[in-house]
């Protein structure tokens, strides 16, 4: 059987595991029982090779892209500074071209610059 912590916030020994957590009687404080449980709440954004973006990077798009909403197409090539990243959505960025103003893009598409 594993070793029950002390609680972290009052130091008492009298904590309990209930789920997914340990629950101090003595503050009321609880805490996941996983130490890296609050890790992977991050999300990590990637472009198509593999490298980590981040908010205010530049990408350049890799192929020729249809625009929903605009008449001309994004072509390979273009930069798209100062990106956003989406909370939740690892998979998507926000961003502005030179020619078309409020962009959402798949990385799939996109490498960093």
């Amino acid at each position: 059987m594993s070793e029950i912590p002390a609680c972290p916030i009052c130091g008492m020994g009298h904590t309990y595991p209930d789920g997914d957590s340990y629950i101090c009687p003595d503050c009321g404080h609880e805490w996941p029982q996983r130490a890296g449980a609050q890790e992977e709440t991050e999300q990590v954004v990637r472009d198509v090779h593999g490298n980590v973006l981040k908010s205010g990077d530049s990408v350049v798009v890799i192929k020729d892209l249809k625009v929903k909403g605009a008449s001309i197409p994004l072509k390979q090539g273009s930069v798209i500074r100062n990106i956003r990243l989406i909370d939740g959505d690892p998979e998507h960025i926000e961003g502005h071209s030179d020619k078309i103003k409020d962009l959402v893009l798949k990385v799939c598409f996109l490498k960093k610059a």
